[in-house]
């Protein structure tokens, strides 16, 4: 499902007013479509209904929404956030409201407090903060108990950022218009949107002409993958080297094996410090494992490069830096299997944080590199503030993958693929996934999707969708705070026949 900046959005619309409908008639199929959603969702009739509309053009959907929610059959009314329509497409509608019945109030009114209000204060021009009155309407939205249904975007909301104003307006349902918003997905205006849902108004598809993001959806992951043959062997389905674990980390490399075997890679090896093996070995019984030599403190050492390397004509996919620990000898031994490797390399955790001051790395580097940072780790790596990241996720995420060419996976809730030109944002998932653990978890299926014959582009966003439903799985079973990686990972293999 696309989603797309206002501007974005904007150009689209023009194209339609251009060469297909007139505004008003755009917004007439707009504020029916919402009216549809809306009553479908809720029963509404004999309900009381306030709809709260600023000024603008989003107005213009709430005055028609209003008159056909009264003859409906709720008790439907407008409240005016500051004055009557001065533009003509929703002053029109606003005639048609008052003359259907549809009684008119104020914001200073003396106002029960309904059953729903619905929100068409503001629409994807927002920006910055509310001033009055619209502050109050937003207060007033807030502090009435009622269920809101925003329409297009949740007032106060940045339509492109996802950022939100003080007392900004909390929606239980949002109505999106054609398509999404950045506001529906990114931190923090998704926690204002509610459940979201996406309304067709009719806009022709040759209208929509950028290239513009996109959700991961289950069907597209499915397609992605091929039914295993009848007659196949072990080596048909790859071979995945996992280079993780230390002494103190070893559940890093377990929970990255695990999950490598449960995505279905024929052969996983497990190379992990002498010291972490036999805590490794405790916990996996199918992987072969290759200990080698460590440091005293746990870690792999330098020495053990040399018998690493020769492991790397032997794999289909690697991953790298689950649990390793940053110190020199790991620094050596990230720089020496990313320089060498002949096949796709996830780079994800202290591995990341390994090459950090080496980004330069990356222009020398012949394969292709899957980078699964957390906003932490993709601060360090650019050297901006965590804040900074989740306010430009997208943005960030684009730049960094367009300038060190790589694959990057930008974790968090509504995770990001990009490959600097293609961007996938992930809705599956929830906040219960957020320990750690968790990305050794993602690391690990991203590679076993690998080994078995996706591209590394396919590979990352399949991975991060299933990663999610492991984690919806696990939350309705059990509960977004007592749900363990190991809960995720048990669903995994049964989850898998969804997408055989």
């Amino acid at each position: 499902m696309r989603v797309l900046t206002a501007n974005e959005i904007r150009k689209v619309e023009e194209l339609c007013f251009r060469d297909y409908s007139s505004e008003a008639e755009l917004m007439l199929k707009a504020g029916t479509a919402c009216f549809k959603a809306m009553t479908e969702k809720y029963d509404m009739k004999n309900k009381s209904v306030l709809v709260f509309c600023g000024n603008g053009k989003n107005a213009g959907d709430g005055f028609v929404i209003a008159r056909l929610l009264y003859c409906y059959g709720a008790n439907a009314e407008i409240v005016l956030c500051d004055k009557e329509p001065a533009i003509a497409e929703p002053l029109k509608y606003y005639k048609e409201a008052v003359s259907s019945g549809v009684k008119v109030n104020s914001l200073t009114s003396k106002l029960a407090a309904p059953d729903y209000i619905v929100d068409t204060i503001f629409g994807i021009g927002f920006h910055g903060e509310a001033r009055a009155p619209f502050d109050k309407a937003f207060e007033w939205v807030n502090a009435s108990g009622a269920t809101v249904i925003c329409v297009d975007t949740p007032s106060g909301t940045n339509a492109t950022t996802g950022e939100v104003c003080k007392d900004c307006v909390k929606a239980d349902y949002t109505i999106a218009i054609s398509t999404l918003k950045y506001c529906h997905i990114l931190p923090p205006a998704n926690e204002y949107c509610g459940e979201n849902t996406v309304v067709n108004i009719g806009i022709p598809e040759d209208c929509y002409t950028g290239e513009y993001a996109d959700t991961i959806e289950a069907e597209e992951v499915k397609s992605l993958f091929r039914a295993r043959r009848l007659n196949s062997n072990k080596g048909d389905f790859g071979h995945q080297l996992n280079i993780c674990g230390s002494y103190k980390m070893f559940g890093a490399s377990v929970i990255a094996t695990e999950a490598a075997l449960r995505s279905g890679a024929g052969l996983v090896k497990l190379t992990t410090p002498k010291s972490a093996y036999p805590l490794s070995a405790a916990h996996l019984t199918q992987p072969i494992f290759n200990p080698v030599w460590d440091t005293e403190e746990g870690t792999f050492s330098k020495y053990a490069i040399p018998e690493i390397l020769n492991d790397l004509k032997w794999a289909d996919s690697i991953v790298l830096g689950c649990g390793i620990g940053v110190n020199d000898d790991t620094k050596e031994l990230c720089e020496n299997v990313l320089l060498n490797a002949e096949c796709p390399v996830i780079l994800d955790a202290d591995g990341i944080n390994c090459i950090k001051e080496r980004i330069s790395i990356f222009e020398e580097i012949k394969v292709p590199i899957v980078l699964t940072p957390h906003p932490g780790e993709m601060a360090r790596l650019i050297s901006k503030q965590v804040a900074e990241i989740q306010e430009n996720r997208i943005e960030y995420a684009k730049a960094f993958a367009t300038e060190s060419k790589v694959i990057l996976v930008l974790k968090g809730a509504n995770t990001v693929v990009t490959d600097g030109k293609r961007v996938f944002v992930n809705t599956s998932g929830n906040s219960g996934m957020a320990m750690g653990g968790s990305g050794d978890m993602l690391s690990g299926i991203i590679g076993a999707f690998i080994a078995q014959g996706l591209a590394p582009f396919d590979a990352a966003r399949a991975a991060v969708y299933i990663h999610g439903l492991c984690g919806d799985i696990s939350r309705e079973k059990l509960s977004q705070r007592g749900m363990l990686v190991s809960d995720m990972t048990e669903q995994l293999g049964v989850l898998m026949s969804e997408f055989e």
